[in-house]
């Protein structure tokens, strides 16, 4: 406005005030834009003067609309003026600006996580150094080796083991044996990985020591063997997560300053995105200040960190759920899962060859070619060229998300056809041609199961997400036939029934749900009788799909407006159900609400198990973000205790398959399912253990149920 019409600084006020402005909460004059408002300034000048001479305006409808609001326009033209004649004493020789980037700054910066921000400061002075926290390079063997049997006899060690994260090469080991006394031996020619693995396996097997760490698992990769769960070790990272699972890394300079008040710097400040074997060559002081703080703020931190756990009731979650479980992840890792290589790169063009088909009819039918995978080319198609009502225009364009194509897709195939090129395209992309690259030269895809990803503390699947393979559509299915066991075995697949609503039954102590369980009939069925007061055998199977969505929207916190989306019924309608299904269940609601209050006043909920769950949204300004953290509130006690349950029964199973010396272990987690890579002779033994250990992993006041089947490839076990 003020380069195009030659309006001044001061003129752009008045602007802004007939126009308006929602981010600034000036109303404005209604219907005055901004190409008129700017007119009428550039005209007039100021906002008085443009009342004083409103005769003048020709337009009769502004003119009416300008008088009808002039209280609004000078109120505007009030809340755009800033107050410049405030009794605010300064010295302007007190304004000048020196060196921002000081120690001071830096810190903060740290604290805040303002990443990008603190790579612009220059190496500084931090708090490490007044804590004197320095290494020293051992190149010696002789040295090294005193090293580490004086590590085997000590208390507590702080311990990281640096390498090639892929190939498990190792180039050196920093070892921290006191604040004071901090070695990083290298890698020499004269000293072999065998060497190194052999000395850090026994001072992971002393009864003396125990090993402070950030990343058991990563760690375990570069000892290359699965024979032995560590009696002594203390995960920093997994005690951070349990402490706050809301954080996205816990890095040694996170303990630092989350746990210890004082900022180190980062691995990226010191070496950048440089690998660790050339920073190891070229930048020697720096790989040896970024080794030297990872393993001696590991040993520093711990104690902070078991306090934090013990003060949170979260330490026997620690040692029995979350460290046992680091092992039997890794054990599965390194198992891995079968791929047919040649059925998936069949199946890929299978795909490709629909993908086409449907191309050349969606073209036919609208008229011209275009990219359909453009959202921008696409909303001018739908919604312009083809004049389709329903459309969403955003800054960017129409909306095209599948939300909106769903709603319009009864009416126009070509929008069936468009939402099933999505579906195939996803499905060759992501699936079909992206798992190739993960298998392996053994055939298998070892995919990476994290454990401080998710803040209701389930297990995530990535490099590939083994988690989230199709299952739902026809088309998608096809990925779990590829999915296969080694010749001589056969899948075991074991997922538990409803376990969410179970664990909801338990925990909420409603005598009516748990009396539903206790039945053993067919939970939604007897939901939908009692919600639509309907005898048990006439209720219809819309009725009982209906409670079905109303049984997992309630886990969910679902509300009356998204119950409606999801079954297509009126708002009111779903008000009923939702109101129907409290009367029925009232413990349900009671523990609802209270859940919901509890976290409101303490901010945060817990799992059965003791995890705990903040919610920082509940004390949001914003309605949307509240509301959301209210849901978080009734699902995270639910969800998180059912993730707890599956980690039990897979370290129970695991280590009950070990124990009896079977051959067949654990290939895949998937939430509430286990899948078994199971040996023809041992199938039924499995199965028992599957039973026993599942069902048992721990005391409910409804049984734990689960299904099991059996196949030579993922779907047909499923």
């Amino acid at each position: 406005v003020i380069e195009k019409y030659q309006v001044s600084p001061t003129e752009f006020i008045d602007v802004k005030a007939l126009m308006g402005d929602t981010a600034d909460n000036i109303p404005g004059v209604p219907s005055v834009g901004k190409k008129t408002a700017t007119l009428l300034i550039v005209e007039y000048h100021s906002v008085e003067n443009l009342y004083e001479n409103i005769d003048n305006i020709s337009k009769k409808k502004l003119k009416e609309n300008l008088e009808v609001n002039k209280d609004i326009a000078f109120m505007s033209k009030t809340l755009a003026t800033i107050n410049i004649e405030s009794p605010v004493e300064l010295d302007f020789s007190d304004t000048t600006i020196l060196d921002i980037f000081n120690n001071d700054a830096y810190e903060l910066m740290k604290k805040l996580e303002f990443k990008s921000i603190v790579n612009r400061f220059a190496s500084k002075t931090t708090k490490n150094e007044e804590i004197n926290i320095m290494g020293s390079y051992i190149e010696d063997f002789d040295e090294a080796d005193r090293i580490f049997i004086k590590a085997e006899n000590q208390k507590s060690i702080g311990l990281n083991i640096i390498g090639n994260d892929v190939s498990h090469e190792i180039f050196a080991i920093a070892i921290a044996l006191s604040k004071d006394e901090i070695y990083v031996i290298k890698k020499q020619w004269f000293i072999s990985d065998e060497y190194l693995q052999n000395k850090i396996f026994d001072i992971f097997s002393s009864k003396k020591t125990e090993v402070c760490l950030t990343g058991l698992k990563r760690q375990l990769k570069y000892l290359k063997t699965d024979e032995s769960d560590f009696d002594l070790v203390f995960d920093n990272e997994i005690a951070a997560y349990l402490i706050n699972p809301l954080k996205d890394t816990y890095n040694y300079d996170d303990l630092a300053r989350d746990y210890m008040d004082f900022t180190v710097p980062s691995r990226t400040e010191l070496l950048g995105k440089e690998s660790f074997e050339n920073a190891l060559n070229e930048n020697a002081d720096k790989f040896l200040k970024f080794a030297t703080l990872s393993a001696a703020i590991v040993l520093l931190s711990k104690e902070y960190l078991l306090e934090e756990l013990k003060s949170t009731n979260q330490l026997t979650l620690f040692n029995d759920i979350e460290m046992p479980l680091i092992y039997a992840l890794n054990r599965m890792e390194n198992e891995g899962i079968k791929v047919e290589r040649q059925e998936l790169d069949d199946y890929s063009k299978v795909l490709g060859e629909k993908i086409s088909v449907l191309e050349k009819e969606i073209y036919k039918q609208v008229g011209i070619e275009f990219n359909i995978n453009s959202p921008k080319q696409l909303g001018e198609i739908l919604f312009e060229k083809m004049g389709i009502k329903g459309g969403k225009k955003t800054k960017t364009g129409y909306s095209t998300s599948a939300d909106i194509l769903e709603k319009l897709s009864p009416e126009y195939p070509v929008i069936s056809k468009i939402l099933e090129y999505r579906q195939l395209t996803k499905l060759k992309s992501t699936y079909a041609d992206g798992l190739v690259n993960y298998i392996k030269e053994d055939g298998r895809i070892h995919g990476k199961f994290n454990q401080t990803i998710t803040a209701t503390g389930r297990i995530s699947s990535t490099e590939p997400n083994l988690q989230n393979i199709p299952i739902r559509m026809e088309m998608g299915k096809a990925f779990r036939k590829v999915f296969v066991p080694k010749a001589g075995c056969k899948f075991i697949d074991a997922d538990y029934s409803q376990i969410e609503l179970r664990v909801l039954a338990h925990i909420s102590n409603d005598e009516n749900l748990i009396d539903a369980y206790k039945s053993a009939q067919d939970i939604h069925r007897i939901t939908a009788s009692k919600v639509f007061n309907t005898p048990l055998d006439d209720v219809t199977d819309a009725q009982r799909s209906n409670a079905k969505a109303v049984n997992f929207g309630i886990v969910y916190g679902i509300s009356s407006f998204g119950l409606s989306q999801d079954l297509s019924i009126s708002r009111k309608q779903a008000t009923e159900y939702i109101n129907q299904y409290f009367i029925n269940y009232p413990k349900i609601k009671k523990f609802l609400d209270e859940t919901v209050e509890n976290a409101k006043e303490v901010g945060y909920v817990t799992t059965l198990l003791g995890r705990r769950r903040p919610i920082p949204e509940l004390k949001s300004s914003n309605f949307m973000q509240r509301s959301f953290g209210e849901r978080i509130a009734m699902n995270s006690p639910i969800q998180g205790t059912a993730a707890d349950i599956i980690k039990i029964a897979m370290i129970d199973v695991e280590k009950e398959l070990r124990n009896r010396k079977l051959n067949s272990r654990i290939v895949l987690q998937v939430h509430d399912e286990l899948l078994i890579e199971a040996y023809d002779n041992e199938i039924e033994e499995v199965k028992n253990i599957l039973e026993d250990k599942m069902k048992n992993a721990v005391n409910l006041s409804v049984n734990m149920e689960i299904g099991i089947g059996v196949g030579n490839n993922w779907l047909e076990a499923h």
